[in-house]
């Protein structure tokens, strides 16, 4: 291309690259397009080369399959993720279209065009987060009814992480019988569903939550897959509606990596190696159920590493494509997201990205017209107890904190799990601290909310040299997807009502976990808890772009330091709290904000946003600033974040706060 040319190309608002030859060499980017993809070279490179990142995205294939067929190819609304030179990966939305580049009737090269509609999707997707759901909408009440009979989470288990997403068909006869179910079994194997109702509509929804209600009783109690498909297939002869409808069941024990399976009509599952390798499991030749057949069953192995794909064939039986090329394309882009090889979220995990990625790049593509159901599952190692054995010394609960944060990362829970498990705990802790030096220290409490500590005065050598009393935190993942922990000291125990300012860690620790049991002991008090981990399956939506999951696994950066903060203006009694406010920092916290209000004869404004652990201690702390203030007729004004750790708490113990639509 001439100079003159290659200028008039570079003004272009779009983006837009030209490409020559069978390589696809690039012979020149628009301005536009090299501000999305700074720094990169790319004259003279082949496409797949300077845009390599894409890979695993559908653009870069896109531009050789144009340039192989001669036929164009456009997208809407395509999400993308671009490496840039700093290390973080951009976000863009995309409307292009791929088309050949002919010369005298021959085919030179490849031309694509595109527009950034990044601003205009992420402006629709606000507005659209403050209307109902889709499901919830009066047009069709059978899209409420599908989600409610579908599993509200899948359980978080010991070797094995499971996902699933669930896409709706796009057309006017909505909501169809498709379903899924993961289901641990006595024994420590899971077993997984994933099931295909003919029809849709609310007759098919409803027969989908008979079936799966009939194979989740028998799987429960620890039936084989025969037992649990004959008793559906029972069912399924009685119903019409439910003839002939196919199911996909594996059962699946994590420590041994050990498969077994049926397709009862059902296409077979998909198995991704830790490699990308990819290979679909032989067909069992069962029947659809209610058909009169029987329900052979075919065994497999997973390595650690491995992905087992189950899915409804909404997914193959997209329009303009043939059922083979889909089963290899599905194969291809399974493997892209396992390996994160295609959209960029590296909090997911690889079940969770084969689950929500593979349906977005599939359907973006084609569109679809069934009902989609992916569920996922990949064998990983099996994490360990964790065993903690400290100082009953409060400066040690920031400790406890960080090793049961890596830990229940570790085991795959999500941030609503991990922020409920550590405030539970933390409140065992300190209660288990104070019973440990009961009636040897002074002023020794009950239940986290006596005489704070100051934690400048404990972090030097205990008298003892170390030798003092411990705590001791145990705490281990069932295979029932179960954290079962206990809380150790060497104290005596003292009833919570003795002392009526005490008592609300139990309490709090109470409403947290699904169950709480106290024993105290003449050698120390065992306190136990248990609660049951799940994730969320995507339930997605062809016309809302995909969100990350707020409840996604979370990694933490380290605990900052406690601190109080003047707010913006300088004056001092409207503050930020920052850091953990809990048994070492609650005495600190109450002293500082009455100093600042002057024993509270002064109207005061607490923004608790940044607070990252609010337990008992704090809660104590906050209600006598409170009381001070409410003695003295002066206002006392407590703010939190929706969705921040003290927010959730203030909202348990009921005490009196503001939250407002943003942090502060």
């Amino acid at each position: 291309m001439d100079d003159l040319l290659l200028s008039a190309i570079d003004q272009v608002p779009f983006i837009l690259a030209v490409c020559e030859g069978p390589e696809l060499r690039v012979l020149t980017l628009s301005a536009a397009t090299r501000s999305v993809l700074p720094g990169r070279e790319f004259r003279g490179l082949p496409i797949r080369d300077v845009i390599s990142d894409l890979v695993g995205q559908q653009i870069v294939d896109a531009y050789y399959e144009v340039y192989r067929t001669g036929a164009p190819v456009n997208g809407e609304e395509w999400r993308v993720h671009l490496d840039q030179p700093d290390g973080s990966v951009l976000e863009m939305y995309a409307n292009f279209t791929i088309t050949p580049w002919v010369v005298d009737g021959e085919r030179r090269g490849v031309v694509g065009v595109g527009f950034d509609v990044t601003d205009m999707v992420r402006k629709r997707v606000d507005e659209a987060a403050h209307l109902q759901r889709r499901y919830e909408q009066s047009r069709d009440v059978v899209n409420a009814l599908q989600r409610e009979l579908l599993p509200a989470g899948l359980p978080v288990l010991p070797g094995a992480q499971v996902a699933a997403s669930y896409l709706l068909a796009d057309a006017d006869t909505a909501a169809g019988g498709d379903w899924f179910d993961a289901v641990p079994q006595p024994g420590g194997r899971v077993a997984l569903t994933v099931g295909d109702v003919v029809g849709h509509g609310v007759t098919a929804s409803g027969v989908m939550g008979q079936l799966r209600a009939v194979i989740q009783d028998r799987l429960s109690d620890g039936a084989g897959i025969v037992e649990a498909l004959q008793a559906a297939d029972r069912l399924a002869a009685r119903v019409p509606a439910a003839h002939a409808t196919t199911v996909c069941q594996v059962l699946f024990d994590p420590v041994s990596g050990a498969v077994t399976y049926c397709t009862a009509g059902h296409p077979p599952p998909l198995v991704i190696s830790a490699g990308g390798r990819t290979r679909y499991l032989d067909g069992t030749g069962g029947a659809p159920l209610g058909t009169g057949g029987t329900f052979p069953v075919g065994v497999a192995h997973l390595e650690v590493g491995d992905v087992l794909l189950l899915y409804s064939d909404g997914i193959l039986e997209r329009p303009g494509r043939t059922y083979a090329a889909s089963q290899a394309e599905l194969a291809r882009i399974a493997a892209d997201s396992a390996l994160g090889r295609a959209l960029h979220e590296s909090d997911a995990t690889a079940a969770e990205r084969v689950c929500g990625q593979a349906v977005e790049l599939l359907v973006r593509a084609t569109g679809h017209l069934d009902d989609i159901t992916l569920l996922a599952v990949q064998r990983v190692p099996v994490a360990g107890a964790l065993t903690l054995s400290l100082p009953a010394r409060p400066v040690v609960l920031r400790e406890a904190r960080r090793a049961l944060d890596g830990w229940l990362d570790g085991v795959g829970a999500t941030e609503q799990d991990v922020f409920v498990l550590q405030h539970a705990l933390g409140e065992l802790m300190t209660n288990a601290i104070e019973h440990a030096f009961d009636g040897v220290a002074a002023g020794s409490v009950v239940d986290g909310s006596g005489p704070p500590v100051d934690g400048s005065a404990s972090s030097g050598p205990s008298p003892d040299g170390g030798r003092g009393p411990k705590v001791t935190l145990r705490a281990t993942l069932t295979p029932a997807g179960v954290i079962e922990a206990t809380v150790t000291d060497q104290g005596r125990w003292r009833e919570p009502e003795r002392q009526p300012t005490r008592g609300r860690g139990l309490a709090l620790t109470a409403q947290l976990v699904d169950s709480l049991r106290v024993e105290p002991g003449a050698d120390g008090t065992v306190a136990q808890v248990r609660h049951t981990l799940v994730r969320p399956a995507r339930l997605l939506d062809v016309h809302q772009h995909p969100a990350p999951t707020p409840t996604q696994t979370r990694k933490t950066p380290d605990e900052p330091e406690f601190r109080v903060l003047e707010q913006p203006g300088g004056h001092e009694t409207d503050v930020l709290l920052e850091g953990p406010l809990d048994t070492t920092t609650a005495f600190q916290a109450r002293q500082e904000l009455l100093r600042r209000s002057r024993g509270g004869t002064v109207a005061m404004t607490v923004d608790l946003s940044a607070v990252t652990h609010l337990s008992s201690a704090g809660v104590s702390a906050l209600h006598q600033v409170a009381e001070q203030h409410a003695e003295q007729k002066a206002a006392l004004t407590l703010r939190a974040a929706s969705g921040s750790p003290a927010q959730v708490v203030l909202e348990m113990v009921a005490l009196d706060h503001l939250t407002p639509t943003t942090s502060v």
